[in-house]
This record gives structure tokens, C-alpha cells and sequence, in this order.
């Protein structure tokens, strides 16, 4: 598989000796009869900063993720070239569409927008905002920090231009237990939705 290992459920640490903080008992297989607890995202209440659009009406674009964060997995990364999954546990649908669903409500409820929808909503569009999730993870390698990393283009929705582009990034810490790593990856995200709604509004 190359430098690119991404370990499955039944093989999460299956004849490794990696000690990290992160516990084998956090990451060991949990097979196929036990029962993950569901974790979603809370970053709609965002402070959304920056100046009213009330105008504009904007598409919130299905976000793209590689093949290890495009699913309800919650990654954890033990070294540069090593992903695995943390056991008995799950996000409540796969990583992009949750993450769609947050900027939308993180949009909304910024108050300062003519209309905000998903494709196929049929909302007459002026601008759409397409994302690429570059890293939604735990780095255990780093002492357990949670990074989250976003890719945002703004594109004019009548000829296809780009108006604005720039990555958005934030960690938080997070270790203890699931609960706790998860905690982490939502404060994470909350700064980044909190960026990428005040930067859109400030640049469309």
C-alpha cells in the first residue's frame, strides 16, 4: 500500500509496538458486535463577523475529502504516514456532509445573508462556496492536538470565476477519552467555521 497506510477496523493495532498517548485501548479493534457511540458537530452558533450580504444568496457546495476522511470515521493520525480509526466510535453521518450541514447553519444563523442552500435547493445563486476538508483529526503524533484544515473557494456563480481563495486552519487539544478527543475536533472546527463565515462575507 505504500508510504499511504490506512489501517482498517479489524486491524487498527494488530502486531504494532507504537506507544503513544493515545492508548491501544482507544484505538484497538473493537469487532464487528461492538457498538460505537455517534458523535456530531456543534459549530452552528458561530459569531459570524463581518459586514451583511443581505443581497446575496450563496450554495454551500458538497464539500471533497480523500477516501480515509470521506466516511464516519474519526481519524486518528499516529505518524506522518499513518492513519487509524478510533474504536467504538463514529460521526452521526460521513465527515463532508456533516461539515456541509454546519456551514450552512454557521451561515444562517450569521443573520446577515439574502438565502444560503445545498445543491439542488433551487435558490437563484450569486456565489457558491466550495470546500476541500484537507485534515480532520486527532494527531497523535503531536500530543494529541485536534487540526482541522479547510480548503475555501468562493466562486462567482454566473461565469465560474474565482473570486477569493485561502485555507483555513485551527487545533485544539483534546485526549482523555473518545468523548474528549472528540470535544477537541468540534472546538477545531468551530474556529475554522467561524473564519470561513467572516472571511465570506468580507469577500463577496
Amino acid at each position: 500500500m505504500g508510504l499511504s497506510h490506512v489501517m482498517s477496523r479489524r486491524s487498527w493495532i494488530r502486531g504494532t509496538a507504537i506507544i503513544l498517548p493515545l492508548t491501544a485501548a482507544l484505538l484497538a479493534g473493537c469487532g464487528t458486535a461492538a457498538k460505537n457511540d455517534t458523535y456530531d458537530l456543534s459549530a452552528a452558533a458561530v459569531d459570524g463577523t463581518g459586514p451583511s450580504a443581505k443581497n446575496k444568496q450563496i450554495l454551500i457546495a458538497d464539500p471533497t475529502a480523500l477516501k480515509a476522511l470521506n466516511s464516519d470515521q474519526i481519524v486518528i493520525r499516529v505518524s506522518p504516514s499513518e492513519i487509524q480509526y478510533l474504536s467504538r466510535s463514529q460521526w452521526s453521518d460521513t465527515l463532508p456532509r456533516m461539515v456541509q450541514s454546519k456551514l450552512v447553519e454557521a451561515f444562517e444563523n450569521s443573520g446577515k445573508l439574502g438565502g444560503v442552500g445545498k445543491p439542488g435547493q433551487g435558490l437563484a445563486i450569486d456565489y457558491q462556496v466550495v470546500s476541500d476538508i484537507r485534515s480532520f483529526e486527532i494527531d497523535a503524533s503531536s500530543g494529541n492536538r485536534a487540526v482541522v484544515e479547510i480548503s475555501v473557494k468562493i466562486l462567482n456563480d454566473r461565469n465560474g470565476a474565482v473570486r477569493a481563495q485561502q485555507v483555513f486552519r485551527a487545533t485544539a487539544s483534546a485526549g482523555g477519552d473518545n468523548a474528549g478527543f472528540v470535544k477537541g475536533l468540534d472546538h477545531a472546527f468551530t474556529a475554522v467555521t467561524d473564519q470561513i463565515v467572516g472571511w465570506t462575507l468580507k469577500s463577496i
